[in-house]
């Protein structure tokens, strides 16, 4: 399936992948996605993954995970969390790494495929609580070009975390460009 998958990314679509490839050295992360402007980057990231062979997770509403698709997002690699509940989403999600010899968790930080003014921080707490690094991905559609940013260890300064993320995606341009 990863030759089909690799034709598909860079024959059929036009996409290349740039910059980090050591995934070996990184068995748990927080991989965000940005700009997440349209439904086309979840297939998008489904076929990144099996092009450069690297196994993934997200986590969705628990609703996804129930018939007819449920199998489908587990498969997937999906893993379901309950969002009424009163628990502490990122103590939640972090938990997720603990007794997991691999766990990188896909997500992204606008929290939505419109336009936003901030990105969520749940992902970056989430990295911290399980002291993993954050992988940056663009999904620029302008270029067709996934490019992968070095593992990131957030520091105590979350004002220049973030500053330092945001510039890692400044030229990326999202499927829906209004919305990037």
């Amino acid at each position: 399936m990863r030759w089909l998958a690799k034709f598909i990314y860079f024959k059929i679509l036009g996409w290349k992948v740039v910059g980090f490839s050591d995934f070996d050295s990184v068995k748990k992360a927080v991989i965000i996605a940005v700009p997440h402007t349209s439904w086309h980057d979840f297939p998008l990231g489904i076929l990144l993954r099996k092009v450069i062979g690297l196994k993934t997770n997200f986590v969705g509403k628990k609703e996804l995970f129930t018939f007819p698709f449920g199998w489908i997002f587990r498969a997937l690699g999906g893993a379901p969390i309950d969002r009424h509940t009163k628990e502490n989403k990122v103590e939640a999600i972090a938990k997720l790494f603990e007794g997991r010899n691999e766990f990188r968790m896909a997500m992204s930080p606008e929290g939505t495929r419109k336009k936003v003014g901030q990105w969520r921080t749940g992902f970056y707490y989430i990295a911290k609580a399980a002291k993993v690094p954050i992988i940056m991905v663009t999904l620029d559609f302008g270029k067709k070009e996934n490019k992968i940013s070095e593992p990131f260890y957030p520091t105590d300064d979350k004002e220049a975390d973030f500053e330092f993320m945001r510039n890692y995606f400044k030229d990326a341009i999202g499927k829906v460009p209004e919305y990037t």
